[in-house]
């Protein structure tokens, strides 16, 4: 017999013996993604470790406009500021500090593969068609890392436009795949810290607005060339590996948006 139905069981034959009283039974927490990461302690300014790191990869899409979480496992006000502004979103206590609320949270949106619930490898993976995370400029384990930390992004962006889908139309290209579309030569698909997004149920500018709150320093939308049917984002400052990594470059003229981030 399962746990669940023997314990259903057990409270009904006591209910049935007369003069029993019943202690309220408390129901057992809901499983969640123990397959991806699992917490252990409270965490806040000052820790430090592989838990602050998978927590910064979660609330990197929590940043604030015109900042980052450095994925560095050192709980600094930025991941702080980041967690409070995740708690707030999901109408949690905005304390800053990620204990058992936050981690129920996290565990509700994510999957066993540590992706976020509204979005998964497949979708990052582009490809052309053609699967796999190698064949660009970064090792296969990094690349699809980075495409996780964007997913994560995403789902924040998401959660702003008010949990309404985006659609993702390109995510990582291997150099044969970016040729073949006509990417540029230095494009952030490569490195899987891109994805070309498409609403569907709010406007392309509210996308591109948004996402300025999100984490994402390369932000492309109406107005720039080629891009009135879909809005870009990329995390340019965060990859190492490229000759953009500290620039921050937004356009979408049509939305109001240039590179000064107005």
């Amino acid at each position: 017999m399962r746990a669940k139905t023997l314990k259903r069981a057990v409270v009904a034959f006591a209910l049935a013996l007369p003069g029993v009283a019943i202690a309220t039974v408390v129901a057992a927490p809901p499983a969640h993604a123990d397959g991806c990461y699992t917490w252990k302690r409270n965490l806040y300014q000052g820790r430090s470790g592989d838990d602050v790191r998978q927590l910064q990869i979660r609330v990197a899409g929590w940043a604030g406009t015109r900042d980052i979480v450095e994925n560095d496992g050192r709980y600094g006000p930025k991941t702080a500021a980041a967690v409070k502004r995740f708690q707030s979103a999901y109408g949690l206590k905005a304390d800053g500090v990620a204990g058992p609320q936050t981690y129920t949270k996290l565990y509700a949106l994510q999957d066993n593969d540590c992706t976020p619930r509204h979005f998964s490898y497949q979708e990052l993976d582009a490809g052309c068609g053609r699967g796999g995370w190698s064949g660009g400029p970064l090792s296969a384990t990094k690349t699809k890392a980075n495409a996780l930390r964007t997913m994560w992004k995403l789902e924040a962006l998401r959660r702003d436009l008010g949990d309404k889908p985006l659609l993702v139309t390109s995510g990582f290209r291997s150099k044969d795949c970016n040729q073949q579309v006509g990417g540029a030569s230095d494009s952030q698909h490569l490195y899987g810290t891109a994805a070309d997004l498409v609403p569907r149920d709010s406007s392309l500018c509210d996308a591109a607005r948004a996402a300025r709150d999100h984490g994402f320093s390369g932000i492309y939308g109406p107005g720039y060339p080629d891009h009135g049917d879909h809005v870009h984002v990329d995390s340019r400052r965060e990859n190492n590996s490229d000759q953009t990594s500290n620039t921050t470059v937004w356009s979408a003229p049509n939305c109001g948006i240039g590179t000064s981030g107005d």
